[in-house]
């Protein structure tokens, strides 16, 4: 009897139907530390994985090491705003079809035009939409 194995539950292989999907991965790029922190927290609550970053080198640098499922990204950032990030993520081939959704204080039709145009799915201004609405405009586009 000393003999057979025993098997422990760390030692059993879950079923297919019953393995964990990886979260989604989310990149937030806004350099206002209040925006970020609520990202983070209520995003991460959401069940999602959540990288923030500073400007938009940083967005495209992060992108390019891990592909996001979807990006929130601010226009008005240090080194390179959001527009020009935008664009640079629509020309690279890799991360073209990632959606964009564009979440700045921003509000005259043209920045909104502008902004679809180069391929945001989504444009709010910051003062129109709460956490909520943000996570569930997430949770629609992923």
């Amino acid at each position: 009897m000393s003999d057979q194995l025993t098997n422990s539950a760390s030692d059993q292989v879950k079923p297919e139907e019953e393995k964990e999907t990886p979260k989604k991965f989310i990149l937030v790029a806004e350099d206002d530390k209040l925006y970020t922190d609520i990202y983070k927290v209520r995003l991460t609550q959401e069940g999602f994985d959540v990288k923030v970053v500073e400007d938009g080198e940083q967005a495209l640098q992060a992108a390019r090491e891990r592909k996001p499922d979807l990006i929130v990204l601010d226009l008005i950032m240090p080194v390179k705003d959001g527009f020009e990030t935008l664009k640079d993520l629509k020309a690279d081939p890799n991360l073209k079809d990632i959606n964009v959704i564009v979440v700045t204080v921003l509000g005259q039709e043209e920045d909104t035009k502008r902004a679809q145009d180069m391929g945001a799915v989504g444009y709010f201004v910051k003062t129109n939409i709460s956490i909520h609405g943000m996570v569930d405009t997430i949770k629609e586009y992923l």
